[in-house]
């Protein structure tokens, strides 16, 4: 680049010869005093060294020569000023490169430097040339750098030192000499050239948007140093790093060109920081809907707390991804859970709060509630520490009263919990290696759509995708691999947990998990649970199995089919109802478990693939359809495919309504149950009642309620051998168990026939 050249502006001063009107004795500016028609001054047409030049004595203690020419200072342009000087005769001074910097305006430009290296005379008659450069950047070489805000300069020379002397100067010569910094073929702009400091003080964001300003399709040169940007900016040029960044917490950096982390990570160097502000910058710029990670692995110290990474915002609700790479824990980070225990009361009247929480100030937002009757995956929603007062995810079952609650916050790589709203965020191909000290993704208290897929989350602590509030509204995971870390572990024995949610309308597809104590714990409605494989076995003989989908709420309106349910069962239960005896509504309603492979082995033989566990009482089965699936045991007989675990109350049998047991397939089951329940009875002795028993064959041990068709498949007969043609009646509920229906004629006949039994 030479402005010159390139643009014509005309930067060398006239020559003496031309008049010393426009030479000024004092700064330059229009009025000063100029060296015209004085006697200490004169032009010298004829000088052996210099042709014409200035003869001067020197009068002033600095005596100046100043250009009153107005020579421009333009971004990223470097000017060196040149003059010779000899002494004639008296005192020696000594002689530099000197200016005035002006503003737009005309007024002066304070607090930059006006004068280049000094050099001293020592000979009359020797020619001393001097020099200095003057430009907007700080860079190395640059004598007078003063930044952006210079408009021109008055340049020329200052005789210091003793007066008296005389002096001669030649024609003072400024020359554009940007190509000496190699910047005038290169495709780019540096920061420098436009006053960034580099020095890590200040702040440098005005220099790096006049820069991309200017870029002009080029790219932008951050180059070696430490830039402090103490403002947001927005740089629409691509991006080059020689140096690095140091931004503070609320300066949004945007590179519109550049928006990948490989970038950000050129321009913080540390990882860690990189990604923060890059989300930041994700969340506050509409250029961009994601962040790709270049397949670049993060490793963090401690959680990022992307809340506090976006300082600007408490709710976000445009989509945004997070996308292609790897974050990882340093074990040797701070992820040590945090865990507090506080007394507080509890009142179904108001199911999902604590109040009277002493110590509440210490208990952290996102916590674990562990106590007497608090179910699986109850999490501190939300605190309110005047009041004394926490809002649960969910509601408690038995914790009526006071008692001492465990409060356990764990750490999590993503944690989004310090939003109050968060909607419609993708999560799309990252690996998670938690290393057994960082739990996976903490969600926001609030928020709808948020979207986890292709990613796998390694070997988390003790949780991998947490809701501790009503964040999973809508929710998808799809296409994840999550890996626990206790595969050696016995399967009770276990403590972690893939996914929790407690919102309606979630759709958890195509995922494999293995080993974790629990696959998904849910307590929403309308949930769709789609193509899975989840196993949780481990190495012990008549090992206890864990369930590997909870689903705990009554009323789920959930679909559960396609999965490959191995070494576990889906456990149905209403463990969060305040107050849990039935007393109206639809009871156990809503669940189809369809066209699912269950397989199991090392087990017991009460083992079962399904289990309704209700707690309080007069609860009752009120929709439920479990059809098309394949049962099998491996190496193992056992009892049923699906059971009531009675631990805590029985279901109301009597009251079953709308259960759909059919189309199944069972392997090494030996109860092979279904409703309606087809039997089939031969009755080789005369009786007036036959008992027609169910085999132990209607599901979940249910009655014998009723009959829904009776057909005979052979004659029907008297003890003389002689065909009658009764048409019975039967009374359903017989037997103990009232698993048996009686069949009841006229008189005392025999036969075969088939029935089809329902137990609801």
């Amino acid at each position: 680049m030479n402005k010159a050249i390139t643009d014509g502006i005309v930067f060398q001063p006239t020559a003496f010869a031309a008049g010393l009107g426009v030479w000024s004795s004092g700064n330059g500016t229009p009025g000063s005093d100029t060296y015209q028609n004085i006697g200490t001054a004169a032009f010298v047409p004829s000088d052996a060294d210099f042709g014409g030049a200035l003869e001067l004595q020197k009068t002033d203690g600095t005596q100046r020569i100043r250009y009153m020419g107005e020579t421009r200072i333009l971004p990223g342009c470097y000017l060196r000023v040149t003059a010779r000087v000899k002494a004639i005769s008296g005192n020696l001074p000594a002689v530099r490169i000197a200016g005035w910097a002006a503003r737009s305006n005309g007024s002066h430009l304070d607090g930059v430097t006006e004068i280049g290296p000094s050099t001293a005379l020592t000979t009359y008659g020797e020619v001393v040339e001097v020099s200095a450069i003057v430009g907007t950047g700080n860079r190395q070489g640059v004598d007078m750098v003063w930044g952006t805000q210079a408009d021109y300069g008055h340049f020329g020379i200052d005789l210091t030192g003793p007066t008296g002397g005389v002096v001669r100067v030649d024609d003072i010569e400024i020359e554009d000499v940007t190509s000496v910094f190699g910047r005038d073929l290169l495709p780019w702009v540096d920061v420098r050239d436009y006053g960034a400091r580099g020095d890590g003080t200040g702040d440098d964001a005005a220099a790096f948007e006049l820069a991309d300003a200017d870029a002009n399709g080029r790219a932008v040169l951050v180059s070696a140093g430490s830039y402090r940007i103490a403002s947001s900016i927005t740089l629409d040029a691509p991006m080059i790093f020689e140096g690095t960044l140091s931004a503070t917490t609320g300066a949004i950096v945007s590179f519109t060109k550049s928006f990948d982390l490989p970038t950000y990570i050129e321009a913080f160097g540390d990882e860690g920081t990189a990604l923060r502000k890059a989300i930041q910058a994700l969340l506050n710029n509409a250029d961009h809907d994601s962040l790709d990670l270049g397949g670049r692995r993060v490793t963090l110290d401690e959680p990022l707390d992307v809340a506090a990474a976006v300082p600007n915002r408490d709710s976000y609700a445009q989509r945004r991804i997070l996308r292609n790479g790897q974050i990882r824990a340093n074990p040797d980070g701070n992820w040590t859970a945090i865990q507090v225990t506080s007394q507080a009361r509890y009142s179904a009247s108001a199911p999902d709060k604590l109040t009277d929480v002493t110590n509440v100030a210490n208990v952290r937002v996102g916590s674990r509630v562990e106590g007497a009757g608090v179910g699986r995956e109850i999490y501190v929603k939300s605190k309110n520490t005047s009041a004394q007062e926490i809002t649960l995810s969910e509601p408690l079952s038995d914790a009526e009263g006071t008692q001492t609650y465990t409060f356990t916050r764990y750490k999590y790589l993503l944690d989004f919990s310090g939003f109050d709203r968060l909607d419609v965020f993708e999560i799309d191909g990252i690996e998670f290696q938690c290393n057994e000290v960082a739990n996976g993704i903490l969600l926001a208290p609030v928020g709808t759509v948020m979207r986890i897929r292709d990613c796998t989350i390694n070997r988390p602590h003790r949780r991998a995708i947490t809701s501790h509030g009503d964040g999973c509204q809508g929710m998808m995971i799809e296409r994840c691999n999550f890996i626990s870390h206790e595969g050696d572990v016995a399967a009770q024995n276990r403590q972690s947990i893939a996914i929790n949610v407690n919102n309606n309308d979630v759709k958890i597809r195509d995922n494999r998990a293995s080993q974790f104590r629990h696959f998904l714990v849910t307590s929403g409605a309308q949930g769709l649970i789609s193509g899975n494989h989840f196993f949780q076995g481990d190495a012990s003989s008549n090992g206890v199995r864990t369930a590997g989908i909870v689903v705990a709420i009554r009323a789920c309106n959930t679909t559960i089919v396609g999965n490959y349910v191995d070494n576990c069962f889906i456990e149905w239960t209403n463990e969060r109802e305040p107050e849990p005896d039935y007393t109206g509504g639809f009871g156990f309603a809503g669940l189809s478990i369809e066209g699912n492979v269950f397989l199991c082995s090392n087990v017991s033989a009460a083992f079962s693939f399904i289990v309704v566990k209700p707690y309080g009482t007069n609860h009752r089965l009120n929709g439920i359809n479990i059809a098309g699936n394949t049962f099998r045991g491996s190496g193992v007989t056992i009892n049923r495919a699906e059971r009531v675990d009675s631990s805590f109350a029985p279901l109301n049998l009597d009251a079953s309504r709308q259960v759909t047991v059919t189309n199944n397939t069972y392997h090494n089951v030996e109860f092979a149950t279904a409703n309606p329940l087809r039997v089939s009875h031969a009755q080789n002795s005369v009786a007036d009642t036959w008992v027609v028993g169910t085999g132990n064959k209607l599901p979940f041990g249910g009655l014998a309620r009723s009959v829904e068709s009776l057909v005979f498949s052979s004659r029907l007969r008297n003890s003389a051998n002689v065909s009658e043609w009764y048409m019975p009646y039967t009374a359903a509920k017989q037997g103990g168990a009232q698993n048996q229906v009686h069949v009841i004629f006229p008189e005392q006949v025999r036969g075969d026939l088939d029935m089809v039994v329902r137990m609801d």
